[in-house]
């Protein structure tokens, strides 16, 4: 876990004693417990919070694995472009720019 065999624990120990003293220690051993039972439990609401957010099933409705690319390059029948369309802008744009032409020839 921590890297702390039981010789180090109990020289830990032995230290913390000596300088907190009897009165002290195990006031201080509790706060030390409390400190990291609380960091348990945020760490286990983070935990449980990004697996929520990464399961992409649940959130998306569909497996992402199941997803193929090529089906997103079929065009659809309810696509809108037309190549009329395009044509029809490009008449109204120069209609547009005649007019703008004959003003700046107007005296003023």
């Amino acid at each position: 876990m921590s890297g702390i065999g039981g010789s180090e624990f109990l020289l830990l120990c032995v230290i913390g004693l000596l300088i907190l003293g009897p009165e002290r220690l195990p006031r201080v051993a509790r706060q030390i417990g409390s400190w990291v039972g609380k960091a348990r439990q945020m760490t286990r609401s983070l935990q449980r919070q990004l697996e929520d957010e990464v399961d992409m099933k649940k959130n998306l409705g569909f497996d992402p694995k199941e997803l193929n690319p090529e089906d997103m390059f079929v065009p659809n029948d309810d696509d809108t472009f037309s190549p009329l369309h395009v044509e029809e802008d490009a008449e109204d744009d120069a209609e547009d720019d005649d007019v703008v032409e004959e003003d700046e020839d107007a005296p003023k």
